[in-house]
């Protein structure tokens, strides 16, 4: 039985799963985006959300820590240097993951996963419409009023029916 497994293997061995892992959080330091399944999505999220958190502290224990687990100078010069300054506030919940559909060869899940802080489009602040109001605008009122009226149809058939007598 397997209780309590829910490791996600996704369908590779251990040094395969653990090779890919680094090279997609390599790729997505760097690139601040990248689209994959959205099982790989999930995996990389656990593994690169600990090491956003190691790199808010910049001591040299920390760099060794990252540097273990990514295995690119140039992806960690990059997650201590800038990364970790524009997430240095943030409590946790450094990537998202938008759902894009499924792939046309074999329908798999796909989607983009990406630094929260790095999405110009999502940072800015959306300002709510202001509710619809059931009135009348006043500038249409006035010129209702101000234009002169057309008979209704009732004296239109008053008129009709006077000028046949």
């Amino acid at each position: 039985m397997r209780h309590n497994k829910k490791f996600n293997h996704l369908g590779r061995t251990n040094t395969h799963r653990a090779a890919m892992l680094s090279n997609m959080a390599t790729s997505l330091i760097l690139h601040k985006r990248i689209f994959t399944t959205t099982a790989k999505a999930k995996a990389l999220r656990k593994y690169v959300e600990p090491l956003i958190t190691k790199a808010k502290e910049d001591t040299t224990h920390s760099r060794r820590i990252v540097f273990s687990s990514l295995k690119n100078k140039y992806s960690v010069t990059e997650l201590f240097n800038d990364v970790a300054q524009k997430v240095g506030e943030r409590p946790g919940g450094y990537t998202r993951i938008i759902k894009t559909g499924n792939r046309l060869g074999d329908n798999a899940a796909m989607c983009f996963i990406e630094l929260v802080d790095y999405n110009e489009n999502m940072l800015k602040e959306t300002k709510k419409a202001p509710k619809a109001r059931r009135q009348r605008k006043k500038s249409a009122a006035v010129a209702d009023e101000a234009a002169p009226s057309q008979p209704t149809t009732e004296e239109t058939l008053d008129v009709s029916s006077e000028t046949k007598e």
